[in-house]
């Protein structure tokens, strides 16, 4: 299978003319290499994860970056922190040059890191995830909520996803935990992920993922935040507005692979997974992971949040653009039938949340995602049933 194009690629093109660095972080096996490599094919390109060339920068840093008279992509540039503070005596040297230094690595963390004491201002950081659904050829698509959206999956057609998925999950313990976080007992950790792949899309509860690990809760935030700078999870924070009700205030736990998910919680089939617990929470989770995917991707300035207060009234998802202004009101669901209940129950819950956002709105959308057909305007104007497919192909304004 060829080459195929990341939506992401405008956003890199983007940022290369405005940055003298360029940052893309992701998971491991995302495709950053090969994105970098085929947008830029006669830039050089370095690999940390190479230890002859680790060995070269940290013996010689100078006489290594001497190397490099033009533009360079150092890939897993976090094995190398050193390496940040380097570029920018080298940035600062020629601040007029754009694009010169494009890096890339799979922890944010130390990103962030080597950033905030390095490179603040001096460079754009762009984030690329596994694919988008509309970047999976079509004859695929189906197999993306059990077998994921990993590119080495998907060009394989995913023949082999269990073995790769085992492959993926040592190696990510290995190379992305093991070695820049010091977290104790191992098989604990594992433990922990594989408790939030049978909660996922849950509410976090540290103190019950505490009590069932036999671990401090304490410990069970820094192992999360672990995850979350691993890009194998990320959290839904909550919708947070004076509304006059008492609203929940922890995050839902999100993985950015259901493929992933589906591994570890023993889902091989898609009629075991969809007549299981988890059919519901692994479709909300591949809704939420691909429109925030889709916003990563383009750089677009969109708030994502879920809704729930004390009572138990609930929006799946909220999600503001501020670009456009508009707000939108997202209920998912698993089924192939449209009931009406669902349709007034979210514009019901929706009640005075519109008013507790800043300033007025240019716009709200009412939007049921389910397996059905999609169903404009049904069952009232401005409420709409969409087909999850359909939402996930619609590329946003």
């Amino acid at each position: 299978m060829s080459y195929i194009s990341r939506n992401a690629e405008e956003l890199f093109t983007r940022y290369r003319k405005l940055f003298p660095c360029v940052a893309v972080t992701g998971p491991r096996q995302s495709g950053k290499s090969t994105m970098l490599r085929h947008a830029q094919p006669n830039t050089p390109y370095v690999s940390f994860d190479d230890p002859d060339e680790e060995y070269a920068f940290r013996n010689d840093p100078k006489a290594f970056l001497s190397r490099f008279t033009d533009s360079v992509i150092f890939d897993e540039a976090q094995r190398v922190p050193e390496l940040f503070r380097y570029i920018k005596m080298a940035v600062d040297a020629e601040p007029q040059r754009k694009g010169r230094f494009i890096l890339s690595g799979s922890n944010q963390l130390s990103f962030q890191k080597g950033i905030s004491e390095s490179l603040a201002g001096r460079i754009g950081l762009m984030s690329l995830l596994p694919f988008e659904t509309e970047e999976i050829p079509s004859a695929f698509r189906a197999g993306q909520l059990l077998h994921g959206s990993y590119p080495a999956l998907v060009v394989d057609e995913y023949e082999g996803s269990r073995e790769w998925y085992t492959s993926y999950f040592g190696t990510y313990i290995e190379k992305d935990v093991r070695l820049v976080f010091d977290i104790g007992k191992l098989s604990d950790f594992q433990r922990l992920v594989r408790l939030l792949t049978a909660r996922v899309a849950q509410e976090q509860n540290s103190a019950s993922l505490s009590r069932e690990l036999g671990i401090n809760a304490k410990t069970i935030e820094s192992w999360i935040s672990v995850l979350e700078a691993g890009y194998l999870i990320f959290r839904l924070e909550p919708f947070h507005g004076n509304i006059g009700k008492r609203l929940i205030k922890r995050p839902k736990v999100f993985f950015w692979d259901t493929g992933l998910v589906c591994h570890l919680t023993g889902q091989r089939t898609e009629e075991a997974l969809e007549g299981g617990p988890l059919a519901g929470p692994v479709f909300e989770t591949l809704i939420v992971s691909e429109l925030l995917k889709k916003t990563l991707h383009q750089g677009a300035d969109r708030a994502f949040s879920f809704y729930r207060d004390n009572a138990g009234n609930e929006i799946d998802l909220i999600v503001h653009d501020r670009d456009e202004n508009i707000v939108s009101f997202l209920e998912i669901k698993s089924a192939q039938t449209a009931k009406a209940e669902w349709a007034y129950r979210l514009e019901k819950t929706t009640e005075g949340i519109t008013a507790a956002l800043a300033g007025p709105l240019a716009s709200s959308r009412y939007i049921i995602v389910y397996r059905g057909k999609t169903k404009p305007d049904w069952p009232k104007k401005g409420i709409s049933f969409v087909n999850w497919q359909e939402l996930l192909l619609l590329r946003p304004s």
